[in-house]
């Protein structure tokens, strides 16, 4: 593991459901200065993990949903209680991000930067 990054906290918790497997990723500092933002690391992830995005389907196992924050969420001033949640659109076919606040601070106090869930539960989980 490298250096960590200044604004994060150098985890992302990767949970996959069909494996039943819990993974720890340490990106190192020049990862965080590449993908800096929420939105980029969730673009990342989504095509490392899904690099056929254009032809799975949206609802299918292989999509993944990826929750994540940025350099600024948690810092002390309004406004910066931002996260992003992404995956393959089912409307668009295409990748779509949303951007919304209240708990980025809370996910990033549990000591990650984001989280990525990949496959499909038998039967419903909650994490």
């Amino acid at each position: 593991m490298g250096e960590k990054a200044f604004g994060y906290m150098g985890a992302i918790l990767r949970v996959n459901l069909s494996s039943k497997k819990v993974t720890i990723d340490n990106p190192d500092e020049i990862f965080y200065r590449k993908y800096m933002g929420g939105a980029n690391i969730a673009l990342f992830y989504l095509f490392k993990l899904c690099p056929s995005i254009a032809k799975i389907d949206a609802y299918s196992p292989e999509n993944v949903l990826v929750f994540s924050t940025s350099v600024l969420t948690g810092v002390p001033f309004p406004g910066n209680a931002r996260h992003t949640v992404a995956a393959k659109s089912p409307l668009t076919n295409g990748y779509v991000d949303s951007e919304a606040g209240g708990w980025g601070p809370a996910l990033k106090s549990t000591g990650f930067d984001a989280i990525v869930i990949e496959g499909a539960s038998e039967k419903p989980v909650y994490l």
